[in-house]
C-alpha cells in the first residue's frame, strides 16, 4: 500500500476562511490490489471519507446560514427601532422625504 492522501475541501467569504479535510485510504498497490475485494474496500472507505466531508461541510454552512440570519434580524430591529423613533418624533406634523 502506498501513503494515503487527504481530501480538502475550501470555504472563502468576504469574513471568514475554513478548510475542511479528511484523510484517505492508502491507495492499495501489487499483485493484491488488483482484486475485486480491495478495489471495492478501497472505494467504500473513500465513499464513507467523501460523505463524512460533505456532512462537515454542511453542519458548517448550516451554522453560518443561522449567524447571518440572526445577524441580518438584529439589524432589521434596529432599522425597524430608528423608523419607529422617528415617526415618534414627528407625530402629528408632515414628513418631508415621504411627502416629496
Amino acid at each position: 500500500m502506498t501513503p494515503s492522501g487527504s481530501l480538502t475541501a475550501t470555504y472563502a467569504s468576504p469574513s471568514s476562511n475554513h478548510t475542511f479535510s479528511s484523510e484517505l485510504p492508502p491507495l492499495p498497490c501489487g499483485p493484491e490490489a488488483q482484486t475485486v475485494q480491495v478495489k471495492t474496500e478501497y472505494l467504500s472507505a473513500l465513499r464513507a471519507q467523501a460523505s463524512q466531508l460533505q456532512s462537515n461541510i454542511n453542519t458548517f454552512l448550516t451554522e453560518k446560514m443561522e449567524e447571518d440570519k440572526a445577524a441580518e434580524s438584529c439589524s432589521n430591529v434596529s432599522k425597524q427601532s430608528k423608523q419607529e423613533e422617528k415617526e415618534e418624533e414627528m407625530y402629528g406634523e408632515e414628513d418631508p422625504e415621504q411627502d416629496g
